[in-house]
C-alpha cells in the first residue's frame, strides 16, 4: 500500500513548507512582491503537471534521504536562499507538523481531508495567478481520482505507512511544547476526549446481543474523556467543508516556531546508501536540472532566516549534532544563479530554449515544462 502513499506525503509536506515560509517572509518584512514570487515559484515547481503525474505513478515510498533532497531543492527553486541550519529547521517543522496531524487522524480516511486542507490553503496563496490555479486544480483532480474510491482498510494501511516513516523522528517544536501536546522527549501527547471521527459512537457502552441478534442487555463503563459526536462527514468537493482543522495553517497567528533536536534514534532505513533509491533519482535529477537552469539576477536574490536572529542561526549551525539528515543538508549545494560545471548538464541546457510565454503544458521535456511554470 506504500504505492499509494507518496503523493499524500509529498503534498502535505509541501503544504506545511508553504505555511512556514509565508510566516517567516512576513516576520522578516520581505517586500510583498518578493514574498509572492518565492511562494509562486515553489508552487509552480512542486505542482508542475508533468512532475505531479510522475509522482502519482505506482512506486514505493522514497527514503527519508531522497525526500529530504527533493525539498532542499524545492525550497531553492526561487530567489530565496536558506543556509544549512535554516533548511534543517524548515524540514523539521514540516515533518513534525504532518506527523502530528497523522497521529491525530483517528479515522484513517481523514488523511485525504488533511491533504485537501493543505491544497485549499495553497490555492489561496496563488489565487491571483490563473496558470498556477490550473496546476493546483489538476492536483485536486488526481487526488480525488486516486483516493476517493479507496476503502477504509486501504486508508488504514496508508496511515500505518506514514506513521512508520515518521516513527524515528522526535524533534521538539515550541508550538507543540507550549500547547502541551508534545513532551520534552519529542513524543506527542494523545489525549482522550474531543471530537469523534465520523460514524463513531461515544465510548462507554457495552451492548450484549442474544442468539437472534437482538440487543439483550446494555452495560456502561467510564470512558475517561469528554466526547463530541461529529455532525457531518468532511466533504471532498473542491470548495467543500473538510470539517477537520488538521492540515490548516497553524502559523496564521504570529507564534514562535522554534525547534530543537532532542534524543533521536535512527535505523538503517534513515542512513541507507549515499545515493537516493533508483526510482526517486530521476525526479531528483530533474529538479536539480530545473533549479540549475533558473537564472535569476543576484540583486533579486535574498536570504531567509528561519531563526529570530542571525546569531541564533549561526549558533545552530555550529551546535547542530551530526546525524544522517543534517549531513545530507550540508552536502547538497544549490546555487540558482550558476550552472553546474557538468558536461552532460551543460549539453542539455545548451539545447533548451524556454520562452517565458510558454504554457506549462507545452513541450515534451520535463525540465523545460517545469521551468516554464
Amino acid at each position: 500500500m506504500s504505492l499509494k502513499t507518496l503523493p499524500l506525503l509529498f503534498i502535505n509536506l509541501g503544504g506545511e513548507m508553504v505555511y512556514i515560509l509565508d510566516q517567516r517572509l512576513r516576520a522578516q518584512n520581505i517586500p510583498d512582491e518578493k514574498a509572492k514570487k518565492v511562494l509562486h515559484d515553489i508552487v509552480a515547481t512542486m505542482f508542475h503537471q508533468k512532475f505531479v503525474e510522475e509522482l502519482f505513478k505506482s512506486q514505493p515510498l522514497y527514503s527519508k534521504k531522497a525526500l529530504r533532497t527533493v525539498f532542499d531543492r524545492l525550497a531553492h527553486a526561487s530567489i530565496m536562499r536558506l543556509n544549512a541550519a535554516s533548511m534543517d529547521k524548515l524540514y523539521d517543522l514540516m515533518t513534525m507538523a504532518f506527523k502530528y496531524q497523522v497521529s491525530l487522524c483517528l479515522r484513517s480516511k481523514d488523511i485525504l481531508l488533511i491533504t485537501l486542507n493543505h491544497l485549499d490553503a495553497i490555492r489561496k496563496f496563488i489565487e491571483d495567478v490563473p496558470n498556477l490555479k490550473h496546476l493546483v486544480d489538476h492536483v485536486f483532480k488526481l487526488l480525488i481520482e486516486t483516493y476517493a474510491p479507496l476503502s477504509n482498510g486501504a486508508f488504514h494501511l496508508i496511515r500505518q505507512t506514514l506513521l512508520n516513516f515518521f516513527q524515528d523522528m522526535h524533534i521538539r517544536v515550541s508550538i507543540f511544547l507550549k500547547d502541551k501536546v508534545q513532551n520534552n522527549n519529542g513524543r506527542f501527547v494523545l489525549t482522550t476526549g474531543g471530537l469523534l471521527p465520523w460514524g463513531c459512537q461515544v465510548p462507554g457502552s457495552i451492548r450484549l446481543f442474544d442468539e437472534s441478534g437482538k440487543e439483550a442487555k446494555t452495560a456502561s463503563f467510564p470512558s475517561g474523556g469528554n466526547y463530541t459526536i461529529a455532525q457531518k462527514e468532511g466533504s471532498i468537493e473542491m470548495k467543500g467543508d473538510r470539517v477537520t482543522n488538521l492540515g490548516k495553517n497553524m502559523y496564521s497567528i504570529s507564534r514562535p516556531v522554534e525547534t530543537s533536536r532532542g534524543r533521536t534514534t535512527t535505523t538503517m532505513s534513515d542512513i541507507e546508501s549515499s545515493t537516493p533509491d533508483p526510482l526517486a533519482r530521476a525526479q531528483l535529477d530533474l529538479l536539480s536540472h530545473l533549479i540549475g537552469n533558473k537564472m535569476e539576477t543576484k540583486k533579486m536574490s535574498f536570504r531567509l532566516n528561519l531563526f529570530k536572529t542571525d546569531e541564533e542561526e549561526e549558533k545552530a549551525a555550529v551546535m547542530q549534532p551530526i546525524d544522517p539528515m543534517v549531513a545530507e543538508s550540508q552536502v547538497v549545494k544549490i546555487d540558482a544563479t550558476k550552472k553546474k560545471k557538468n558536461e552532460e548538464l551543460s549539453r542539455i541546457m545548451g539545447e533548451l530554449t524556454v520562452e517565458e510565454s510558454r504554457s506549462p503544458s507545452g513541450g515534451d521535456d520535463l525540465l523545460e515544462l517545469m521551468d516554464s511554470a
